[in-house]
């Protein structure tokens, strides 16, 4: 029998040795450090990939949130113009009311003044109540001070312009005159 020649194979290149013991241990090593890495950048990738999307789950929620902020105050300027019309109304009412007017025209003003008011209230104006209470820079806007024994200091002895909230901000502050011992 005539022995034939094996082609060398994949696994066995024609100019190499057969893999000792040794050489495969090492070989699976290597192997095996390499699949250790993979498996970590594996790990990192996706720790990495879950906090991306829930900071991108939050920065959805953190823009709803503010898109619902803007649309619930959007219309702050527009409520803001209409108060010195609210403030004119009521001016042109106190003056039919010292007049001793109480016709028909007088009548008109203060039912456009109460729709007025009425629209504003179903779209968030409030108007803030401040006299007779403790004067809060927050709220008021101290025009005056008048010396009273009436009043305790610091309490608002008359409103001036009204101010009003939109919902649970600010919109005006009330122009008052405050009251301060006596000296």
């Amino acid at each position: 029998m005539t022995e034939e020649k094996q082609a060398p194979t994949e696994e066995q290149p024609a100019s190499e040795a057969p893999p000792t013991n040794d050489t495969m241990a090492a070989e699976l090593e290597s192997l095996r450090m390499q699949l250790r890495a993979a498996e970590q950048a594996r790990d990192d990738y996706l720790k990495l990939a879950r906090q991306i999307q829930a900071d991108f789950v939050d920065y959805q929620k953190r823009n709803a949130r503010d898109l619902a902020t803007e649309r619930r105050y959007a219309q702050i300027p527009l409520a803001a113009d209409l108060l010195p019309v609210l403030d004119n109304l009521e001016r042109a009412l106190d003056a039919a009311q010292k007049a001793g007017d109480n016709g028909p025209l007088a009548q008109g003003v203060a039912m456009v003044q109460t729709q007025l008011l009425d629209i504003l209230r179903r779209h968030g104006v409030s108007r803030l109540e401040a006299a007779g209470q403790p004067f809060d820079a927050e709220f008021h806007k101290a025009v005056m001070q008048q010396p009273t024994t009436e009043q305790p200091p610091q309490t608002v002895l008359q409103v001036l312009e009204p101010g009003y909230m939109f919902h649970e901000r600010l919109l005006r502050p009330a122009s008052v005159i405050v009251a301060v011992a006596p000296s």
